[in-house]
């Protein structure tokens, strides 16, 4: 029987959607964890320091026992340069009992099937949306990431099983600003810190792109899970406003 090592036990299906704004507390998050060299691509909103270790965080890794292994990018390039996030990498790697093998995939290249988000979102208990809509909400993101896991079996080799257990999606203007959305992990995968490195791989992800003003809209309930990954609600008194159809 597998252990892990629990890091945030929040719930981990933090974002509300656009459809869900009206229940949520309309905190409208930045991060104040933007660098001094990504700070100068904005002119719009004034952009706030990084908490000491927040890049650390991720290095750290996510889990800490003898079965589970962190699995990070190679760094070639020196410390003053951060390596660019590949679109597809091995974020942890599990060996059970039995000799099954399970990757938990990270992913920003939008492959997502709109049939396993909807199943996700099902799970998690998120209201049904039109499946055109969410393939146009998917299509229209500046950035999707993705969770899945892949289970190998000893003796079946190219019978691999994998699942999306988790998503969270970015709009932009494509210069300055992006604004997270419907980030959600299974829950069968929650409590393990997978909606946490998921966050924080997008943010890394949008960073790289010079996308300096990152925000996202958080149900009252987990403000603190963003802070703790360097959010700030309504800095310098910004406010989230909101307008709806009268019907």
């Amino acid at each position: 029987m597998r252990t892990l090592t629990p890091v945030a036990s929040y719930p981990l299906c933090p974002i509300v959607s656009f459809e869900l704004c009206r229940q949520a507390s309309n905190k409208l998050f930045f991060p104040c964890n933007i660098s001094e060299k990504l700070a100068k691509a904005s002119r719009v909103h004034k952009t706030y320091q990084l908490k000491a270790g927040f890049w650390e965080s991720i290095k750290s890794g996510i889990l800490n026992n003898n079965t589970t292994q962190v699995v990070e990018p190679p760094s070639a390039l020196p410390e003053e340069e951060e390596e660019p996030l590949p679109k597809e990498f091995v974020l942890i790697e599990k060996t059970e009992p039995d000799g099954t093998v399970e990757e938990i995939l990270f992913s920003s290249g939008g492959d997502i099937d709109v049939y396993d988000l909807q199943a996700l979102c099902d799970k998690v208990g998120w209201p049904r949306r039109p499946l055109s809509k969410l393939a146009a909400a998917l299509k229209n993101s500046y950035m999707v990431a993705t969770l899945h896991s892949v289970r190998k079996s000893p003796g079946s080799e190219g019978n691999d099983q994998k699942k999306l257990i988790g998503m969270a999606r970015a709009t932009s203007d494509h210069a300055f600003n992006a604004t997270i959305w419907d980030v959600l992990v299974d829950p069968g995968y929650q409590g393990q810190g997978l909606g946490k490195a998921l966050v924080e791989k997008l943010i890394r992800a949008l960073l790289q792109r010079d996308i300096g003003n990152i925000s996202l809209f958080a149900d009252s309930q987990v403000v603190e899970f963003y802070q703790n990954l360097g959010f700030e609600p309504d800095p310098e008194g910004i406010k989230g406003m909101f307008w709806y159809p009268k019907y």
